[in-house]
């Protein structure tokens, strides 16, 4: 036992020694530490993405499940937060150019994107499920259902939604539409005949929009969890989800998801 313990802690000194900067070289600055030097946090969002993020064209401001947690992250580290928008197809070059600290919006935990990035830890579970005009509910139940000829799929190009019709949907024809806010009024126009999404939209949906339903989303068709996108910062990675732990357990979190769901 004390050989394995021995050969268990040669191990882990052996890692930090690979870690640690060169004797007399300065270690590298987190982004952390910059963050909080320059008392400014910048916030990657797409903000059509409701309820997560959305840009009031009314007010000119984004708002939202993930927005209100970005400010509360903001005043943990003593920073302004600016908000920058982005798109689902240019979020992952987005942060590799530095325009953002930290992407906040409903974004899903892919391993695609683990390749590059780091996420937070995860403070949502979810799903993708379809949603309909409430008169085609019973159309569309299964995925056999909806990948039909005849069938049309409406997504949003660049994110996990085109990922999942595109693995998913062979004979179905599939039309991408770049708005992510009106996209919902495709289908009750009779542009689309359905959508599949991360299930707490279509139950948010189901609800801003009269006539769509969302089709049993307690029983989505996969299971996926939602998670900040971070830069590959161990520091950072760290502050951040100890302040989502506290927000959690102070049940901030929740007051500001019944804010914006209930």
């Amino acid at each position: 036992m004390l050989a394995v313990t021995r050969r268990v802690l040669g191990c882990m000194l052996g890692l930090w020694l690979i870690g640690a900067p060169p004797a007399g070289a300065q270690a590298p600055v987190s982004r952390l530490d910059t963050v909080i030097a320059q008392k400014l946090l910048r916030i990657g969002t797409t903000g059509d993405y409701k309820p997560f993020s959305f840009l009031n064209s009314e007010t000119n401001a984004f708002e939202g499940i993930d927005i209100d947690m970005a400010r509360s992250l903001a005043g943990a580290l003593g920073a302004e937060p600016r908000f920058v928008q982005t798109t689902w197809p240019t979020l992952m070059a987005d942060i590799a150019a530095d325009k953002f600290d930290i992407a906040m919006g409903g974004i899903s935990v892919t391993l695609e994107r683990q390749k590059t990035v780091w996420f937070s830890s995860p403070y949502l579970s979810s799903g993708k499920t379809p949603i309909a005009r409430c008169a085609d509910q019973a159309r569309f139940q299964t995925l056999a259902d909806i990948d039909r000829a005849g069938v049309r799929l409406i997504v949003n190009p660049g994110g996990t939604n085109e990922r999942f019709a595109r693995a998913n949907i062979k004979q179905a024809a599939i039309a991408l539409f770049d708005d992510n806010r009106t996209i919902f009024d495709q289908i009750l126009d009779g542009h689309a005949d359905v959508m599949i999404t991360d299930a707490i939209e279509t139950v948010l949906q189901q609800k801003l929009h009269p006539g769509l339903c969302a089709i049993h989303p307690d029983r989505p068709f996969n299971a996926s969890e939602l998670a900040y996108l971070l830069p590959r910062d161990l520091p950072f990675k760290l502050f951040v989800d100890q302040w989502l732990h506290q927000a959690q357990m102070t049940k901030e979190f929740a007051a500001i998801y019944d804010k914006w769901l209930k």
